[in-house]
């Protein structure tokens, strides 16, 4: 029997450290950030289809799309961040499905999916488990603040575009509390590591 788990936290939580642990321990972890960035390559079928809706002015001089660009066609209009969220989320999940079942024929019995947004884009039916990596709000702040030199306005903003980590945490089958020392964190991971080899009977 094997497991599949979603690591998920909010900004600024610590999930990168959290994933660095569990590939130290030969955890395989799909990247959902790096797929989405993967799947609209040239030539790739998501990158067609964006071409296709959003015209060649998108591109940059080598074909590639210019996401600065995109970006602010899609965050200004919530129907064309729809359109490419339809374009996009579907091949992301695809692609990670064929990466988890890959895993598993490799002999893995537990996968982690890392995918940031899994409550906003309700991405909870792909997976058995969620795992929360968790810091209090008022710490998230202060580490964008300092790690992205963000002002505190700034900060908040990004904040408020996602679901508040109390309300994740609260949905988590896991939880790693990330607010401490990395002793503390890897002592976490070790715990939940062996709560769910326990509970599939490794």
């Amino acid at each position: 029997m094997e497991m599949i788990l979603g690591l998920t936290g909010g900004i600024a939580t610590g999930k990168s450290t959290v994933t660095g642990m569990l590939r130290e321990r030969g955890i395989p972890v799909i990247d959902a950030d790096q797929i989405a960035r993967d799947v609209v390559e040239p030539g790739k079928p998501a990158y067609e289809a964006i071409v296709a809706h959003f015209g060649r002015e998108i591109l940059l001089a080598d074909g590639q799309i210019d996401r600065k660009k995109l970006g602010e066609i899609v965050f200004s209009d919530e129907s064309e961040r729809q359109k490419l969220n339809a374009i996009v989320h579907p091949e992301v999940r695809r692609v990670m499905r064929e990466e988890a079942e890959a895993a598993e024929k490799n002999g893995a019995s537990i996968v982690f999916m890392d995918i940031p947004l899994l409550f906003e884009s309700k991405l909870q039916h792909m997976v058995d488990k969620i795992v929360v990596v968790y810091a209090p709000a008022h710490m998230q702040l202060a580490r964008m603040m300092e790690r992205d030199e963000m002002q505190e306005e700034q900060a908040q903003k990004r904040l408020r575009a996602q679901l508040p980590i109390d309300q994740k945490k609260a949905e988590a089958d896991f939880l790693i509390d990330n607010s401490r020392s990395r002793e503390e964190a890897e002592r976490q991971v070790e715990e939940m590591l062996s709560a769910i080899r326990a509970e599939i009977g490794l």
